[in-house]
């Protein structure tokens, strides 16, 4: 993660110093963004159907090439940013099928009861992350525009190498079936049940198939039948959709801030430093009542300093508002990913994490292409306001809309065990 943000920091400043255009801003994130998109139904069915650690880390030495590609480019003192776009594109192909291995890995390496101790320590290793790349990749970047892509491939390197030291629990790798489907049961009852331990319910097993499209498309059958899981993936798709602030953070900081590349490393490092506080604090003392109410009131709050980050012209006061913003975005996040894993079959994971990376990706990437375009209309500043706005009616709709998650109180236990 640290290797992505250096990259993603340095790539932001580029566009926008070539070109000074919020739109190529927009359109770097989708660059980013299509190919998780056009290959989920075969990203997903990889990391159940293979051991997940020889998917990711092949995935993430891919990464690295595409990485040493875009420093090769940048040293030719490039003047056009299509092959930019090709070499980011070929990055996000490679990590379409690194995040849903990599993060199946989650619910594979403990046991269910132990996941929520695990997100939390795993959230705090991404949140420093999240701090030291941007820094990195900001003074790397005002040193020789090169460096932070070669630090990026070296990291990667270094990623792909330790994820195979991983040692996961013994899991079986999936086998589609006829049968293929959700749960009998209703997991939003035994969700929203408090002081119970809800059971997914078992399907049974019958002889094998060959795998294709009604397997492929098991992880989007899985999420649209169980109310608790759209819920949370598309608050999170919508609010950060709308609310992609960061995208726009060369643009706010060079035109509103009157701060250079350094400056712009200190400020993406905010989020990781707000963040980072907040996982902390949740590895130490993790979150266990109320689970629901508390994710909608979080991305609420994520709305509001969205829109303090457009109005200012103070660079603390916009630091401390990216520091609060991913504050909220990190509890966000801790909910959400110990709660997909434990309402998951494991035979399921991958699919189903095939498809949350899709929704990341909506709301990160494809969120950025959104606030791109509107900052090419409104103007930076005008752009991050309104996604803001957006995002708290997001927040306030999705608490009407869903009300199974907004009752969830607890963590289910166990849930998310094959039968």
């Amino acid at each position: 993660m640290a290797a992505t943000a250096a990259q993603i920091t340095s790539l932001g400043k580029q566009v926008y110093d070539l070109t000074g255009r919020e739109l190529d801003l927009g359109l770097l994130g989708l660059a980013e963004f299509a190919p998780a998109a056009l290959l989920v139904l075969v990203s997903g069915s990889v990391a159940d159907r293979h051991e997940r650690r020889r998917v990711a880390a092949p995935a993430l030495a891919a990464e690295a090439a595409a990485a040493g590609g875009l420093a090769l480019y940048a040293g030719t003192r490039p003047s056009a940013v299509g092959p930019i776009f090709a070499l980011v594109f070929a990055f996000g192909t490679a990590r379409a099928f690194a995040a849903p291995a990599s993060r199946a890995l989650l619910g594979d390496i403990v046991a269910p009861e132990r996941l929520p101790w695990l997100v939390a320590r795993f959230s705090f290793a991404w949140q420093a992350a999240l701090v030291a790349g941007p820094v990195l990749g900001g003074f790397l970047y005002a040193a020789d525009v090169r460096l932070p892509y070669l630090a990026s491939a070296g990291l990667l390197l270094i990623a792909a190498g330790a994820l195979l030291l991983v040692r996961p629990l013994r899991r079986s790798v999936h086998r589609p079936s006829a049968a293929d489907g959700v749960p009998a049961s209703s997991l939003a009852d035994a969700l929203v049940a408090a002081g119970t331990e809800p059971v997914l319910g078992a399907v049974e097993a019958t002889a094998p198939v060959r795998a294709g499209f009604r397997d492929a498309v098991e992880g989007f059958r899985f999420v649209r039948h169980v109310p608790v899981l759209l819920g949370a993936l598309s608050l999170d798709l919508f609010a950060v959709l709308f609310g992609g602030a960061v995208a726009l953070l060369p643009a706010l900081a060079t035109d509103r801030l009157g701060v250079g590349a350094v400056g712009l490393g200190w400020l993406r490092a905010a989020g990781g430093l707000g963040a980072g506080a907040v996982t902390l604090s949740l590895a130490v003392r993790p979150l266990h009542r109320r689970v629901g109410p508390t994710l909608l009131v979080v991305v609420a709050a994520f709305g509001v300093f969205t829109i303090v980050l457009g109005v200012t012209r103070s660079f603390l006061v916009a630091f401390v508002a990216m520091a609060v913003l991913s504050g909220a975005d990190a509890v966000s996040v801790f909910i959400r990913a110990t709660l997909v894993p434990l309402v998951t079959p494991e035979d399921k994971r991958g699919r189903v994490l095939a498809v949350e990376n899709v929704f990341i990706g909506g709301s990160n990437e494809l969120g950025a292409f959104e606030s791109g375009l509107a900052g090419q209309i409104l103007g930076p500043s005008g752009a991050v306001v309104l996604g803001g706005l957006a995002t708290l009616l997001v927040a306030g709709g999705w608490w009407f809309l869903f009300p199974d998650l907004r009752r969830v109180d607890r963590f289910p236990e166990g849930a998310g065990r094959s039968k």
